[in-house]
C-alpha cells in the first residue's frame, strides 16, 4: 500500500542525501543518474558542485538536519494523503454496512432478513454472511496493523523514529485507534444482528412446529371417528340398556315459552313401552315437559304435570319421525307422526307459560332437577335430530322437515354436536342420513 511505497521513498531519498561521490558508485537501484564533466572556469555560471564534503564525507550537520526536515516534510504529507484515502476506505466500508443495516427504522435483522430474501448484495463486494463479513473485516483491521507497525520499523531502521515529530506520531495511533474502535463495533453489531435473526429463526421454528403438532392432534382425533361427524347434525345418541344412568343433557335451557314445537327422529323396539325419549324439570316442577311411554300405557305428554295422551305407534324397532306442537291457548296440542297428523287435544295445562331456567334430559324421566333417574322409565334405542322452536310449526314445515325435503333447526333447541353431552355409557355415533331414515319407515 500506500505506506509501504512512502516508507520506500523516505529511504531513497535518505540514502541520496548521505549522498556517494558523483560517479565513482552507482546509485541505489531505481534512482539512476547521469553526469556530465565541465571545466573549473564553469563551475560559475552552471550547475553548483555539491559542498565539498568535510571530515571524512559527512554533511555539515545543518545540512543533514535540513535535508532530514524536507523528507520529514514529504513523508508527513504522504501519510495525510495515505490516511485521507484510509478514511475514504473506512466511509465506504460504513456506508455499506449502513446500507445493510437498513435505514427505514426497522430492525437491523429484520432489514438484513429483507435485502437477503430480494437476492440484493446489498454489501457489495462483501459476502452475505455475517461471519464472513466479521472474517473480512478483522482481516482488514490485521492489515492496517500490519501496515503500521511495518512502517514504525522501516522509521526506526532508516531515519531514526524519534526524528519523527511527536505530535504525529501520536495521531497516527489514535486516527488507527479510532479506526479499530470503529471496526470493533461494527464486529459486534453484526455478531448481535446474527444472534438475533438466529433467535428469531428459532421462534419462527417453534411456532410452527407447534400449530403443526396441534393439526396433526386434531386429524388424528378425527380419524379415530366416534366424533367424525360429516356436519354438526348429522350424529345420533346410542342408549342400548334399560339403566337409570344411561342419558344425554343438552347443554341450554328453555326460555319462558307461551308455545312450542319438539322434533325428533327416535329408534326404538324396547317393551313394554319404549321409555322417556326427553324430560324437561324446573325448581318446584320435575314434570314440566315429559314426553314418556311406560309399561303398558299409550305415549304421553306432560305439561306442568297435566297428561294427555297421544295416538303414536313408535316402538316397532324402524325409524320414525316425531313432532309435538303445543300452546299456552286454551292448552292446544298437536302430534305428528313421519309428517302426519294423528291427533289433537286441548286443555293441556291451559294459560300456563312454560318455565325457564330448567334442565333438559335425554332418555331419562327426572324426579328431581337434573337426577333422580328411574331405570323403569328410561328410554331404550336411537335418536337424532331433537329440534325446539318458540312457535307451532305449521303443518306443511312438519310434513317437509319429516320427508326430508328441508333442514329446519330450532331456534331455541338446535341439534348440534357441541349442545349435546352423553353420560353413563351413553354414545355419539354417525347418524344415517335422513333418506336412509325414510326408507326404514
Amino acid at each position: 500500500g500506500m505506506l509501504l511505497v512512502a516508507a520506500g521513498l523516505l529511504l531513497a531519498v535518505a540514502a541520496g542525501g548521505r549522498g556517494s561521490p558523483a560517479g565513482d558508485q552507482e546509485s541505489p537501484p531505481g534512482s539512476r543518474f547521469v553526469c556530465t564533466s565541465l571545466p573549473l572556469e564553469a563551475t560559475g555560471t552552471g550547475c553548483p558542485l555539491p559542498p565539498v564534503p568535510m571530515q571524512g564525507g559527512a554533511l555539515p550537520p545543518e545540512e543533514e538536519l535540513k535535508a532530514t526536515v524536507l523528507q520529514l516534510r514529504e513523508t508527513v504529507l504522504q501519510q495525510k494523503e495515505t490516511i485521507g484515502s484510509q478514511q475514504e476506505a473506512i466511509r465506504e466500508l460504513t456506508g455499506k454496512l449502513s446500507r445493510c443495516e437498513g435505514t427505514d427504522g426497522k430492525s437491523a435483522a429484520g432489514a438484513w432478513k429483507n435485502e437477503v430474501g430480494k437476492g440484493k448484495d446489498t454489501m457489495g463486494d462483501l459476502p452475505r454472511d455475517p461471519a464472513q463479513v466479521i472474517d473480512q473485516l478483522s482481516r482488514t483491521m490485521q492489515t492496517l496493523k500490519d501496515r503500521l507497525e511495518s512502517l514504525e520499523h522501516q522509521l526506526r531502521a532508516n531515519v531514526s523514529y524519534a526524528a519523527l515529530p511527536s505530535d504525529l506520531r501520536e495521531m497516527l495511533q489514535r486516527r488507527l485507534g479510532d479506526l479499530e474502535r470503529q471496526l470493533l463495533s461494527k464486529v459486534a453489531e453484526l455478531e448481535d444482528e446474527k444472534s438475533l435473526l438466529h433467535n428469531e429463526t428459532s421462534a419462527h421454528r417453534q411456532k410452527t412446529e407447534t400449530a403443526l403438532n396441534a393439526l396433526l392432534e386434531r386429524v388424528s382425533e378425527l380419524e379415530k371417528g366416534n366424533s367424525a361427524f360429516k356436519a354438526p347434525d348429522e350424529f345420533k345418541v346410542s342408549l342400548p340398556l334399560r339403566t337409570n344412568y344411561l342419558y344425554g343433557k343438552i347443554k341450554k335451557t328453555l326460555p319462558e315459552l307461551y308455545a312450542f314445537t319438539v322434533c325428533l327422529w327416535l329408534r326404538s323396539s324396547a317393551s313394554p313401552g319404549i321409555g322417556t325419549p326427553f324430560s324437561y324439570a324446573v325448581p318446584g316442577q320435575a314434570n314440566e315437559i315429559v314426553l314418556i311411554e311406560w309399561g303398558n300405557n299409550p305415549i304421553e305428554l306432560l305439561i306442568n304435570d297435566k297428561v294427555a295422551q297421544l295416538p303414536l305407534f313408535i316402538s316397532d324397532g324402524k325409524w320414525h319421525h316425531i313432532c309435538i306442537t303445543w300452546t299456552t291457548r286454551d292448552g292446544m296440542w298437536e302430534a305428528f307422526q313421519d309428517g302426519e297428523k294423528l291427533g289433537t287435544g286441548e286443555n293441556l295445562a291451559p294459560w300456563h307459560p312454560i318455565k325457564p331456567g330448567g334442565v333438559l334430559i335425554l332418555g331419562q324421566e327426572q324426579d328431581t332437577v337434573g337426577g333422580r333417574f328411574d331405570a323403569t322409565q328410561a328410554f331404550v334405542g336411537e335418536m337424532s335430530q331433537f329440534n325446539i322452536w318458540d312457535r307451532v310449526l305449521k303443518a306443511e314445515d312438519i310434513m317437509n322437515i319429516a320427508n326430508c325435503s328441508i333442514n329446519m333447526p330450532g331456534n331455541i333447541i338446535p341439534w348440534v354436536d357441541n349442545n349435546v353431552d352423553v353420560f353413563g355409557g351413553a354414545t355419539k355415533w354417525p347418524v344415517e342420513t335422513c333418506e336412509e331414515r325414510l326408507l326404514d319407515l
